[in-house]
């Protein structure tokens, strides 16, 4: 079978588009060959920040021919009482090109119809990718398109040349103003060309033995990976990989080798944190570290081209960085210099949002929160260290280290803290405050780092809410939803029991003195059903059922802990042999409380001298027994063995409804009968919705 080669050259694209093009190069020709019927092995896309390539290692040279069955009107309207063909008939013919007499009856379950079998796909592949290749180019996504000259074609950068090979022949399109054909540029200085590539299957070994690309983004990966650890192992080290930045150097070069220069160890003297962010951010360099964790004065930064003088470029990096590591030991050394009590003093200074006041105004009402959270969980916690932690939160905002690397707050008040003298707890937790900043992002370390990250985000949802600033669509420039998400992280993965409905009325209350969109009720209202729903959503990507999820989160979504506890318990419940009917049983009796619960105020309480049926009688000394049970194992939070209880009482509930007329005509009896069943549903319900649960 043929090979099939489509390279894309352009102006230098931005490393953080390449894996996207990538995903999106493969899907769409997927598609499209798919569609057209021709069958292909060995799909796959690579590229530089000067190409996008696409290689099919086998294609077939025709598309497959298949059969497909269209149908047409309704036979009734096809033909008329006397069986002459309608206006319909003919129009069915004409349209898909065939004789009356070529089409036949196709019986479905909705009725006779008119149809007509067609051939559809086959044609040369050449054909078919001459139309397909121009068709994925111009529809590949980008943030921002740019286009050039008179053209209207745009891309991510201006095309400089398209290459397309089925074999040794030329695919024939065009894109903008570029044709496609067989040659292709290397390396603006180790193979500049242009080359002529004669076959799809020389493409790659032109690439690399002629121009001087490494085409493949893994490959690049290796080389930096494999050369930069050698070098640091040379100087007693080993090279701190960031993954994130790796990926950016390896999508910034063509031809990519590593170079490891140094520094004056004399700048160890700044935080690490804050040299590594200087490396990484301004220089796309990585630092070195001992087996113990000790920093060393040397970086590694990748180049895209092989220097004839490695010494002269070495030192010209290590010059820029230079000058970067003296700016962070001046901010480093002005900020020891001011300490806290001035930068807590100056956030009044600083807006927090507009309508709600100012990062002093935050801050006090985070150290109330913290304090109020410290009380709440009862972990052991000195509420005057959380307190303290809240009145310092934002302190770092001010600070020179901060307005330059912004990326450190939090991270820089931990460490200033530590300088200043302040609890250990207390710099924890203002390290920790920002955590978790993503959905991969882990959550805080310690307790007190866990409840001021909770407060901070609390209270900005709480501010949020009282002016109605509410995510819609896509749209979320606070970070609401990230920060509620966090919040059910936190509770969940740290095993707290906490009332969020509670935190973010308390919350909400400190807000007193803002002029509101929302009154206080209907903000918190709102809020809960908000985070209800990121809770939902939490559980469900987690792979839970999404039934079993809004069961759970219908009973109660105040308790993350909870919450999660009887989730699983439910699914564990879920793979037992009676589950389906025990839901069915327990779902009927839910049914009818919230039905009859609108016509009568249903209490729970029942007379027994009413109970005039054995089966009623069984039921009420059923519930009498377990109950208290019940009682226990909720408390306790044991809800797997609920749910076992619910299967030992359901056949005594299965008995009640087979054997006695709940809506009787009596109305006492009637409710009486209603009460019993509710003392049932009441516990229930505070273990699941059962009425939610399908079957």
């Amino acid at each position: 079978m043929p090979a099939f080669v489509l390279e894309i050259g352009v102006e230098e694209l931005p490393a953080r588009f390449l894996p996207g093009l990538e995903s999106e190069l493969v899907r769409r020709f997927a598609e499209g060959l798919d569609e057209a019927g021709v069958t292909h092995v060995g799909l796959t896309a690579f590229s530089t920040p000067r190409r996008c390539v696409v290689q099919i290692r086998e294609i077939a040279a025709e598309a497959a021919e298949r059969e497909e069955v269209v149908t047409g009107p309704p036979l009734k309207a096809a033909y008329d009482v006397g069986g002459r063909p309608t206006r319909a008939a003919e129009g069915f013919a004409r349209t898909h090109e065939v004789r009356l007499e070529d089409t036949f009856t196709l019986e479905t379950e909705k009725g006779a119809y008119l149809a007509v079998r067609k051939k559809m796909g086959g044609g040369s592949t050449l054909e078919i990718l001459s139309r397909l290749c121009p068709a994925v180019v111009a529809s590949l996504p980008f943030p921002k398109k740019m286009r050039w000259g008179s053209y209207d074609f745009g891309f991510g950068r201006p095309l400089r040349w398209v290459l397309a090979l089925l074999d040794d022949t030329v695919v024939p399109f065009e894109v903008g103003p570029v044709a496609s054909g067989n040659r292709t540029s290397g390396h603006r200085v180790h193979g500049p060309g242009p080359f002529t590539v004669e076959r799809a299957q020389d493409y790659f070994t032109v690439m690399a033995e002629r121009s001087g690309v490494v085409v493949d983004a893994s490959e690049r990966r290796r080389i930096i990976r494999e050369k930069g650890d050698a070098l640091a192992a040379a100087k007693g080290g080993h090279i701190l990989w960031n993954e994130t930045l790796l990926d950016e150097v390896q999508g910034l070069c063509e031809h990519p080798v590593p170079i490891l220069g140094g520094f004056d160890p004399a700048y160890l003297e700044v935080p690490r944190q804050v040299l590594l962010t200087s490396m990484q951010s301004h220089q796309k360099s990585f630092g070195v570290e001992t087996e113990d964790g000790t920093l060393l004065p040397f970086f590694l930064t990748v180049m895209n081209i092989t220097p004839p003088d490695d010494a002269l470029v070495r030192k010209g990096w290590e010059r820029v960085l230079r000058a970067r590591l003296e700016d962070a030991r001046f901010f480093w050394k002005t900020d020891l210099a001011s300490g806290l009590e001035p930068w807590v003093e100056a956030l009044d200074n600083v807006t927090f949002l507009a309508p709600l006041g100012s990062m002093g105004d935050k801050t006090r009402r985070l150290s109330d929160l913290c304090a109020w959270l410290a009380d709440e969980l009862n972990n052991g916690i000195s509420r005057e260290h959380a307190a303290r932690s809240g009145r310092l939160s934002k302190a770092d905002l001010v600070s020179e280290m901060v307005k330059e690397f912004d990326t450190l707050q939090g991270i820089m008040g931990g460490i200033y803290a530590v300088r200043a003298g302040e609890p250990e707890a207390v710099a924890d937790a203002l390290a920790e405050q920002y955590l978790p900043a993503g959905p991969d992002s882990p959550t805080p370390a310690t307790l007190y780092g866990a409840i001021l990250s909770m407060a901070d985000k609390a209270d900005t949802l709480a501010g949020c809410f009282s002016l109605n600033m509410i995510p819609t669509g896509a749209a979320d420039p606070y970070g609401l939803r990230r920060a509620a998400l966090g919040i059910a992280r936190i509770l969940q993965e740290k095993g707290l029991r906490l009332d969020v409905s509670a935190l973010f009325a308390k919350a909400m209350a400190g807000y007193s003195g803002i002029k509101r969109t929302l009154e206080p009720e209907q903000a918190l209202a709102r809020l809960d059903e908000f985070f209800t729903l990121r809770l939902k959503n939490l559980f469900v990507g987690a792979g839970a059922e999404t039934l079993h999820v809004e069961a759970i989160l219908g009973a109660d979504a105040r308790d993350v802990r909870a919450a999660s506890e009887r989730l699983s318990a439910l699914e564990a419940f879920s793979r037992s042999p009676d589950y389906g009917k025990a839901v069915q049983t327990f779902k009927r009796a839910a049914n009818i409380i919230v039905k009859q619960g609108q016509e009568e105020t249903l209490t729970g309480n029942y007379d027994r001298a009413l109970l005039a049926e054995p089966a009623e009688k069984a039921l009420a000394d059923e519930l009498e027994r377990i109950l208290p049970i019940f009682a226990e194992h909720e408390q306790q939070g044991r809800y797997g063995e609920l749910f076992v209880l619910l299967r030992d009482l359901r056949p005594t509930v299965d008995a009640f409804f087979e054997g006695v007329m709940v809506m009787a005509e009596d109305a006492k009896l009637r409710s009486n009968r209603l009460n019993l069943l509710q003392a049932l549903v009441s516990p229930l319900s505070r273990l699941a919705d059962f009425a939610a649960l399908q079957m």
